[in-house]
């Protein structure tokens, strides 16, 4: 039976064994996340001493478009790299919550904004060699206010910049955060092969 998720051009070709785990242990938990180190069987037979980070969210980002073709981005300083990150509104939805549910919640308390029209992106697995995170991206439009509710640790900016502008910087490197970066080529194909309202999608590309 073909599988749904296989590219076209994996179809018939022989795959290797799967990893294999032989014993998991628990090495630190909190309420984002758990490390679990395994006892390992590569697929060539190797044994393998594996750590896995697991988050306990699935990671959900938004684009929220204006008819304009504008789009809106927030920033806010991230831990981890030590940067100010402009990015699509994200968060995380815990894993007994439909992930729509979380990323509907996101767009209206970062950005104070709901939205008529919603479209699935993409799904995309994160470092896929370091861990399971899933990330699941949708498109928003017919947008219209709604109160922020930031989380205590968030100092949040809230622009709205032309959709074509978000790829020029995507392209200096000035916009990095990978969902955000990811929705953004997606939108632009999406826009170019007749898959968004054709209003949209011409306002989308604007002077491209």
């Amino acid at each position: 039976m073909k599988d749904a998720n296989e590219p076209k051009w994996a179809a018939g070709l022989a795959k290797p064994p799967a990893w294999r785990s032989d014993g998991e242990e628990t090495l630190f938990q909190n309420p984002w996340l758990r490390l679990t180190r395994h006892s390992a069987t590569a697929p060539t037979g190797a044994a393998a001493d594996y750590v896995v980070m697991r988050p306990k969210n699935v990671g959900t980002g938004v684009l929220p478009i204006h008819d304009d073709g504008t789009v809106v981005l927030v920033g806010q300083q991230r831990f981890a790299l030590a940067n100010y990150s402009w990015e699509m509104p994200e968060g995380g939805a815990p894993l007994d919550e439909d992930p729509f549910d979380g990323v509907r919640r996101e767009l209206a308390e970062e950005a104070g904004l709901r939205a008529e029209h919603w479209r699935p992106a993409l799904t995309m697995e994160l470092s896929n060699s370091i861990t399971d995170e899933i990330a699941m991206t949708w498109l928003a439009w017919g947008l219209s206010p709604a109160p922020t509710d930031p989380d205590p640790t968030e100092i949040i900016a809230v622009v709205r910049v032309p959709f074509v502008d978000l790829l020029d910087e995507i392209g200096r490197g000035t916009v990095r955060d990978a969902m955000t970066v990811a929705t953004a080529y997606k939108t632009y194909h999406m826009a170019m092969t007749g898959q968004l309202p054709p209003a949209l999608a011409r306002a989308l590309l604007g002077r491209l």
